[in-house]
């Protein structure tokens, strides 16, 4: 397929996006690094405008994605929803539609960019729907900027940044473990990298106690991508048999499926059971080979992982994943609002 094929699409989900489609991003991103490491100027996205529509707060995501665009020639417009009369209720006197905003929106801008969590909604699933709502009505690409159920920037990033450090991907070894932390994390980052890594043919191992189980069709749709990719998918509840031959690890904490029904302190004090369940330099020595870390930031140090890992020279992608977000951004704006790319 051609990459101007892709100009106006919407990217909500890598499961919405085909093999050849997700291989694009990635061909193009390195074409896209190597310019910015040349000093070569490309401004694909000229007086382009992408608007950027935070419920949530964010570092890495706002930062990345405004300089992108102004590397791309374009301008980066932040938007505090907050500030907006929008309302998430399609109901009278609620204030004013999802489908009035997005359309309106679509009239001053080229594309848009949601970033909506868990806490900003009143159930599992209910912020990706408005993703989905807000690209029915909108006339331009939207792109999802993390929700409460899929990261898809975050998981190209990853992928993209596991090839370049690892080259082919088939049968690597990557666990994806459920760590404590006190914070209360998103299922996002953890469920988009499950389906990413089973679709490049990972050998992908999920770790997490009873408790912390995932998405039920996400977990089917690992299983099916893996088949399909001639990779392999397990899921345990022992964290150190898992890390056994791991070559990568991914150390998350994430919330429980009981997160709306228990509230947010009932969610620490469960997590708390299971203060053990980290990735330490212990574990690294004696079960990975070698066990890179990863990690979507931010981490908590001590917790998640031990600051020895996080600064490990040779085993931490961190700060690699953290500046690649850049360049794939790059990449899925240019693809989806029509740039027009020199190679």
């Amino acid at each position: 397929m051609s990459w101007f094929e892709l100009a106006g699409k919407d990217l909500i989900s890598i499961k919405d996006w085909t093999d050849e489609e997700l291989r694009i991003v990635l061909q193009v991103t390195d074409h896209l690094k190597a310019l910015h490491y040349e000093g070569v100027p490309h401004y694909p996205l000229k007086d382009k405008t992408f608007l950027m529509l935070f419920f949530n707060t964010s570092t890495r995501t706002r930062l990345s994605f405004e300089t992108a665009m102004t590397q791309l020639g374009g301008h980066a417009q932040y938007v505090d929803a907050s500030t907006l009369r929008l309302s998430l209720e399609d109901r009278p006197g609620a204030g004013e539609t999802i489908k009035d905003t997005a359309k309106v929106m679509a009239r001053y801008v080229d594309g848009i960019g949601i970033r909506l969590l868990e806490d900003k909604v009143s159930r599992y699933g209910e912020g990706t729907e408005i993703m989905y709502r807000f690209a029915q009505y909108a006339e331009v690409p939207v792109i999802n900027m993390a929700s409460d159920v899929y990261h898809p920037c975050q998981a190209l990033t990853d992928i993209y940044t596991l090839k370049e450090k690892l080259g082919d991907l088939k049968g690597v070894k990557y666990v994806i473990m459920w760590a404590y932390s006190p914070w209360v994390r998103s299922w996002g980052s953890v469920q988009s990298e499950l389906l990413i890594a089973a679709r490049f043919g990972m050998e992908v191992v999920l770790a997490h106690p009873k408790e912390y189980e995932l998405d039920r069709e996400i977990i089917e749709l690992t299983k099916k991508y893996a088949q399909e990719s001639g990779g392999r998918f397990e899921v345990t509840q022992d964290l150190d048999d898992a890390l056994k031959g791991a070559v990568v690890v991914f150390p998350r904490n994430w919330m429980s499926p009981r997160r709306y029904e228990i509230g947010k302190e009932e969610e620490i004090k469960l997590a708390q059971k299971y203060t053990d369940w980290k990735y330490t330099v212990k574990r690294q020595r004696e079960l990975c080979e070698p066990g890179y870390l990863m990690h979507v930031m931010p981490v908590d140090r001590g917790n998640e992982a031990d600051p020895e890992l996080c600064d490990d020279p040779d085993l931490s992608f961190i700060y690699d994943q953290a500046e690649n977000r850049l360049h794939v951004q790059k990449a899925i704006m240019a693809l989806t609002m029509g740039g027009r790319l020199k190679v």
